[in-house]
């Protein structure tokens, strides 16, 4: 079951969405942001964004920080989903 990075009002409007998907357990550790038909994934050991599209420009600095202020729970979850794949780990 995917975990969703609960959001403030102002993104949840806006369409934003952060998860954590499903099936994902042999690629690096990394939590999808969503928005409409657009997709960003963002490595959980290195904090960079993993493709060069869509633009990551795109997304908002707000939803940014909330990344990061949640970041040790995104990797709590990756962890408890995926324990054979680890954030701290072999890259």
């Amino acid at each position: 079951m995917p975990v969703e990075l609960p959001l403030p009002k102002s993104l949840r409007q806006a369409r934003w969405k952060v998860k954590i998907q499903e099936k994902e357990s042999r690629e690096p550790p990394h939590v999808s942001i969503l928005r409409r038909t657009d997709k960003w994934r963002i490595n959980l050991r290195t904090r960079e964004f993993m493709n060069a599209e869509p633009d990551s420009n795109d997304v908002p600095d707000e939803l940014l920080d909330v990344l990061r202020q949640n970041w040790s729970w995104l990797c709590r979850q990756w962890d408890s989903m995926y324990p054979d794949n680890p954030v701290v780990g072999e890259e």
